[in-house]
């Protein structure tokens, strides 16, 4: 078995230095790389029971230039950011001055809104939610994390589709 020494909660996360090193499975990393790799992701940083685990992937400079219109990438110039990501931000700074209080994704993955194909949904628009109710289920590395609600109030919109992929930080319902 092949492993990998990784730093333990380090205030850098890129640093090994002066920290004592845990084992780390590779086959585990190769998961994680693959799961990066099947959702888009290109930043994925995981901290627990003292290990430190910061995989970052860099942009592909072929998709870039697709996406550019086929502009010439020169190394240290800087590039406008397309068109398109200015609506997305100004959609994000909208979404949060809403009124209500939000339950967001506490980790990466596959987000389904019921425990089984099935089954009810946890819950829908409308629904009373209370502190610490399994609201939905993030798959991640092929488990299956019930996340709870951590306020209180009635679902008022159920913000990501059922078996889409979220990051950490993404709201998945609004509750007033």
């Amino acid at each position: 078995m092949a492993s990998l020494a990784l730093d333990q909660s380090s205030p850098d996360p890129d640093s090994t230095a002066n920290s004592p090193a845990y084992p780390v499975d590779l086959e585990e990393i190769r998961k994680i790389v693959e799961l990066m790799e099947e959702h888009g992701l290109s930043l994925f940083h995981l901290e627990q029971e003292g290990v430190n685990v910061k995989l970052k992937k860099a942009p592909d400079p072929e998709a870039l230039r697709e996406a550019l219109g086929g502009l010439a990438l020169t190394p240290g110039v800087q590039m406008a950011a397309p068109a398109a990501v200015a609506p997305a931000a100004a959609s994000e700074e909208e979404a949060a001055a809403l009124p209500g209080k939000v339950v967001e994704s506490p980790m990466v993955g596959t987000f389904y809104r019921k425990p089984a194909p099935d089954a009810d949904d946890f819950v829908q628009v409308g629904d009373r939610i209370s502190e610490g109710q399994t609201v939905c289920i993030i798959e991640a590395m092929k488990v299956m994390n019930e996340i709870k609600a951590e306020v209180s109030g009635t679902v008022s919109e159920i913000c990501v589709d059922d078996s889409s992929s979220v990051q950490y930080g993404d709201t998945l319902f609004r509750v007033t």
